[in-house]
């Protein structure tokens, strides 16, 4: 299977022709629906999902599938059974790629703030794309797609985070707030500068594909 990263959560997924696109957000470029086979949506929020956007790739190819959870679904009324109403525990296939379900809520960003419901995705029993939350798929995971920055999460939690899941190696996704200098601390300390997570951490360049082995 081969990933590319794109900006911000947005990620790309390939395997034998078949194409995954999750979460293509307002940071992300239009151009990363091209030749998607299906949209993959964690949640609701824009830097996850836009709705004019996602309605006019649909518009653009007719085979274009759409799985996400109620409230998304909810938002693009009028596309019929091209959006598929997914939840925790579900799985689906699209291709010969196969999708498990994980997770429920967002992560608190505030008490005072009400939390909306979120969805990760673990694609081939291998990548697993958690949206925003640090949700713990009671399975062992391969390739975790990290969280790296959230008005959310904290340096602690992510450790501690990937500590509890035990991946065999994580990349930042979610890192679109940071700056240069932002990514090379919170990759530092994710990393081989940091206290330790028993895992290997990289940073993938956005719009490079890499082969996952």
């Amino acid at each position: 299977m081969r990933i590319t990263k794109l900006e911000h959560a947005c990620i790309r997924l390939e395997k034998n022709g078949t194409t995954l696109v999750i979460d293509p957000g307002m940071f992300t470029t239009p151009t990363a629906f091209d030749g998607a086979d299906a949209v993959l949506i964690t949640h609701e929020h824009a830097d996850h999902f836009v709705e004019d956007r996602l309605r006019a790739a649909a518009e653009a190819d007719p085979a274009l599938r759409i799985w996400a959870n109620r409230s998304v679904a909810n938002a693009l009324d009028g596309l019929g059974d091209r959006v598929h109403v997914v939840g925790h525990g579900d799985t689906f296939s699209v291709g010969d790629i196969e999708v498990e379900v994980h997770g429920e809520w967002h992560a608190v960003v505030h008490p005072d703030i009400p939390r909306v419901t979120n969805i990760g995705f673990l694609v081939e029993s291998t990548v697993f794309h958690p949206g925003d939350a640090l949700t713990l798929p009671e399975r062992q995971i391969e390739t975790l797609m990290l969280p790296a920055h959230a008005p959310w999460s904290k340096a602690a939690e992510l450790i501690d985070y990937v500590r509890e899941l035990k991946p065999g190696r994580t990349f930042s996704v979610h890192d679109g707030g940071l700056s240069d200098i932002g990514k090379t601390l919170v990759n530092g300390l994710l990393g081989e500068r940091g206290p330790g997570t028993g895992a290997e951490h990289g940073e993938l360049t956005v719009g490079e594909p890499v082969e996952l082995t």
